[in-house]
């Protein structure tokens, strides 16, 4: 009868809310127990009494299931079915080892959230498994946290950790040590979970300095280890242990140990209340922002579709929702979904009245909710062995104590800036008040001592650790003067450490306080404490200025740049020439211009255009008359503009900023890589760089180039390369920095390589190490390594000039080749001119042979018409004599005449010849001249009009002659 009344009021409200069309929010818990179930059907009736009128919460629950498959098909058929919106999980009744993982994946499929209240596994942490999986408690392995605040607490810097080798160990152990920067780990032992006996992982940390022991373990395995470990005697006096929650629930816990339990851990009510509290603040928080309703909620899991939308939007809220005054404490998640802010109680193990009980210690609460994180009362800790005094930590024995009385002996090398070192003489001291110390060497052939002072970067960092860690010591100089290397001894298959290295292994000396590099082959045989000072390699050459050379003055452009400008000069000044020639605008087209044709553009004017743009001269004649030649010309102009100013700018930056540069660029520099003999580059030998190159492979011809080189002192070498003997030295950045800012002629090149840290180096096991690393850390902290750097390092350089920033001034050897260009140009106009000139001379001479050659055919002309004009005169003369001769017989025959033919007759009045009136009568026996014959005119080259004068003589003295004679 009840169950049918539920139903019926179920279902009344279900009308009611339709009605009143309210936005239900369905909550279903998977809880223990029905009495949990009420409280959280509890709980959602006092969310909603003040709840907004258009909202209301719902709640349903079923009980966990401990088999996985029928919890999920519980959650399918009486929860998924009834369109639930968020799940809370808690766990199966009496049960803890059945984590909800069929209900996370079923949920995360159909990504309705999860928000579990018991599940502390590590695999929920996997939001990539887990997709929607929250919850309220926090996995184990944050315990990691609250661990290293208690070793902080007590001082201790060296631990063993022991954990079990499954995801849960894991786990633990990876958020230790990313958390752990001050905290060394001596020694990680992993063990199978389930095994019967642990003695054999157990029976090393006898042999250990830390007694300090971290173990993460279930109840289970925690019996079986402390049995075991009780056996070995490793519980007793001088041991701590610290062990996990689960731990520290086992019946085998020893008494001493100290443990965590989380606060309100199992409290399901609680976190059922805190959850329902967060899912209505989150849900008024969506409905009062872009949320109207909630659609598409998963109602059977038959449906293989998309995952659901509005769940993803509110696993994000639930995600970024916090609660602040919770009954389990401030409720967060992190982006893991993991329970942020927990709270801790540090119990102790007590035997009272033959009876084991835990009780509260101290408290550990989350540093960003409580200003006092940690509270311990070490006057109610119960140690092992019941001592009440907490222990060292460290295990000193007899013989450790003799060694650490005689814990003064520190083996140093010269190593300018770190070590500096100057020899006594007479009664000379080491001067105290400046940090110098006594630093004797022991020459390892003869035995002679030396006494020397050190002082530097290493020396005033020794000085304040021992203050801080509280020692005495005395240093001396390695007597081999290296830092060593691992050699074979004698070409034999044994090997051996040499140098400084060998001192401590050796045990004739208790640490290395110098600039030793921390490598893998050193830490194998000895321990180094925290880096003291980072650096890497890099490497030393010498200034090379960069000289300049004649043809300087062509460097701003490269020798293709060069040909291009100047084929280009000549390509314009044709197309120039040709645009201009056929263009119907042209000169050579204009009728009407007065220009003849050598005032046009003809090549040679459009060369000295082309070139009078480029070098910017004026240009008086020979321009461009063609539009279409004159929008060339103004291209040009922009082009020679922009080259200009390019060659102007570049010509400043090889000229007026002419600095030196180095002859290598870096590490991959092919004079590096592909070696030969002109270029020498070495480190020193037995050092750290050297083993660096050695187990390189790719830098092993480098390694085998440089071994016969090396040097024995970083000194020797950087000497050798101030005098130019060698041209690389290859070795640690901050001494080589440091030599490059005393001396301007050397310069660093190149990024650094192999980066590493310069440390302490100290015997193998050696409890001074955790204390004097913890000590270099405080110093970092302080300012105080970085005071030792101003100090030492970067202090005291010579301000050598930059060359980048300050301009130089030019002289000539700069300049010397513009010079040169204009004494060639000089040059070549003297020898244009000699031609030119020989040139001329030559046409001259051809022009004169030509002009005799003319004139000789002129005479040669002329004397041939002379002569055809004598014979035709000769000619007229015979017929006007033999016309005469007929007129005179006809009229006078018989006429008594001086023998010639021709009379005195009226053609002649006077003179009794036939000539002219003016002429003079020829005189008897005198032969006619060619003017007398002609009646006084000159030969003259034949013209357009020829007059011609003859003349019929009939001289006695030419009786005797051939007839031809007589015609002049």
């Amino acid at each position: 009868m009840t169950w049918k009344m539920e139903n019926l009021l179920i279902a009344v409200s279900l009308i009611v809310v339709t009605s009143s069309a309210k936005q239900t929010f369905k909550i279903a818990g998977i809880v223990s127990t029905d009495q949990m179930g009420r409280a959280l059907e509890d709980a959602v009736r006092i969310a909603n009494q003040d709840m907004p009128s258009n909202l209301q919460l719902q709640a349903l629950y079923i009980k966990m299931d401990a088999n996985p498959i029928r919890s999920a098909l519980n959650l399918c058929s009486d929860v998924i079915s009834k369109g639930i919106h968020t799940v809370i999980v808690s766990k199966p009744e009496n049960s803890d080892i059945s984590p909800p993982i069929s209900v996370s994946y079923t949920c995360g499929f159909y990504s309705i959230p999860v928000i579990g209240i018991s599940a502390r596994d590590s695999s929920f942490s996997d939001m990539t498994v887990h997709k929607t999986f929250l919850r309220t408690v926090p996995p184990y392995f944050h315990q990691a946290d609250v661990w290293l605040k208690m070793l902080e607490y007590f001082d201790w810097n060296q631990v063993v950790f022991i954990h079990s080798m499954d995801t849960e160990g894991r786990m633990i152990l990876n958020r230790f040590q990313s958390k752990a920067e001050e905290i060394m780990i001596e020694k990680v032992i992993k063990y199978p979970s389930g095994s019967k006996d642990y003695q054999p992982y157990l029976q090393q940390l006898d042999s250990l300095q830390s007694r300090v022991v971290l173990l993460s373990a279930t109840e289970e395995d925690a019996d079986q280890i402390f049995r075991d470990a009780e056996a070995l005697n490793l519980t007793g006096e001088g041991y701590a242990w610290i062990v996990s929650e689960q731990a520290l629930t086992s019946t085998s816990v020893p008494e001493g140990t100290l443990g965590l339990k989380l606060l309100h851990g199992t409290s399901e009510k609680d976190h059922i209340q805190d959850c329902v509290r967060l899912i209505k603040q989150t849900v008024k928080q969506l409905f009062n922002g872009t949320l109207t309703q909630i659609t598409d909620t998963p109602t059977s899991c038959k449906n293989s579709s998309s995952s659901w939308q509005a769940g993803n939007s509110i696993l994000q809220a639930l995600l970024a929702a916090k609660l602040e005054n919770g009954n389990t404490g401030k409720v967060a998640f992190d982006s893991d979904g993991d329970r942020l802010n927990p709270d801790y109680y540090i119990q102790n193990v007590k035997i009272e009245n033959g009876q084991k009980k835990l009780e509260d210690i101290g408290y550990y609460a989350d540093p960003k909710v409580s200003s006092n994180a940690l509270e311990i009362k070490d006057s109610k800790i119960i140690w092992p062995g019941k001592k009440t005094t907490k222990p060292s930590g460290i295990n000193i024995s007899t013989e450790l104590k003799a060694s650490i009385r005689r814990m003064q002996r520190v083996v140093t090398l010269e190593s300018v800036p770190f070590v500096y070192t100057r020899k006594m003489t007479g009664s000379d001291s080491c001067n105290w008040d400046k940090n110098e110390r006594l630093c004797p060497l022991v020459n390892e052939t003869t035995g002679i001592r030396e006494d020397y002072c050190c002082w530097g970067y290493c020396i005033d960092m020794l000085i304040q650790i021992a203050d801080m860690v509280n020692f005495t010591y005395s240093i001396h100089l390695g007597s081999s003067g290296e830092f060593g290397s691992y050699k074979k001894v004698n070409k034999t298959s044994e090997k051996k450490w040499n140098g400084v290295i060998a001192e401590l292994i050796n045990k004739e000396a208790d640490m290395i306080v110098a600039p030793l590099t921390i490598n893998p082959e050193r830490a194998g045989h000895i321990d180094f404490s925290k880096p003291f000072k980072y650096q890497g390699l890099t490497i030393l050459v010498k200034k090379t200025a960069t000289e300049s050379k004649l043809d300087s003055f062509l460097q701003p452009f490269e020798d293709t740049l060069w040909i291009l400008v100047a084929l280009s000069v000549h390509v314009v000044a044709l197309v120039l020439y040709l645009l201009d020639r056929f263009s119907p605008f042209g000169r050579f087209k204009l009728a009407k211009n007065n220009d003849t044709e050598e005032d046009a553009l003809n090549l040679s004017s459009a060369m000295w255009f082309a070139w009078g743009v480029l070098l910017n001269s004026g240009i008086g004649e020979g321009t461009p008359r063609s539009f279409s030649a004159r929008v060339l010309g103004m291209v040009w102009a922009g082009f020679a503009m922009i080259i200009v100013a390019s060659y102007t700018a570049n010509l400043a930056a090889f000229l007026v900023l002419d600095r030196p540069e180095a002859s290598i660029t870096g590490i991959d520099d092919a004079r590096l890589r592909n070696p030969n003999e002109d270029f020498k580059y070495a480190t020193v030998r037995n050092s750290a760089v050297e083993m660096y190159f050695k187990r390189q492979v790719e830098l092993s011809t480098m390694y085998r180039q440089m071994e016969p080189r090396n040097y024995k002192t970083a000194e020797e070498a950087i000497q050798d390369i101030v005098n130019a003997n060698l041209q690389a030295f290859i070795w640690d950045s901050s001494r080589l920095e440091y030599e490059a800012g005393q001396n301007c002629d050397l310069i660093t090149v190149g990024d650094l390589f192999g980066r590493s840290g310069l440390g302490v180096g100290l015997q193998k096991k050696s409890p001074w190490t955790s204390k004097i690393s913890m000590a270099i850390l405080k110093l970092h902290e302080k300012g105080n390594m970085e005071d030792l750097d101003n100090k030492w390092i970067l202090e005291g350089r010579n301000d050598c000039p930059e060359k980048d920033t300050t301009p130089a001034t030019l002289g000539l050897t700069n300049m010397a080749s513009v010079f040169l260009m204009v004494a060639g140009g000089i040059i070549a106009g003297i020898i244009l001119i000699v031609i030119e000139i020989a040139y001329k001379r030559h046409r001259g001479l051809k022009d004169k042979e030509l002009e005799l050659a003319r004139n000789a055919a002129d005479r040669w002309r002329g004397n041939i018409e002379k002569r055809r004009t004598l014979r035709q005169t000769l000619q007229r003369q015979r017929e006007e004599q033999e016309r005469l001769a007929r007129l005179a017989t006809q009229k006078k025959p018989g006429v008594e005449g001086n023998g010639s033919a021709l009379g005195r007759g009226p053609v002649g009045q006077g003179n009794g010849y036939n000539l002219p009136v003016d002429h003079p009568p020829p005189r008897v026996g005198h032969r006619l001249s060619y003017t007398e014959a002609t009646g006084g005119q000159m030969y003259s080259p034949p013209s357009y009009r020829t007059v011609t004068h003859s003349a019929t003589i009939n001289n006695p003295v030419y009786m005797d002659k051939s007839a031809e004679d007589n015609y002049v």
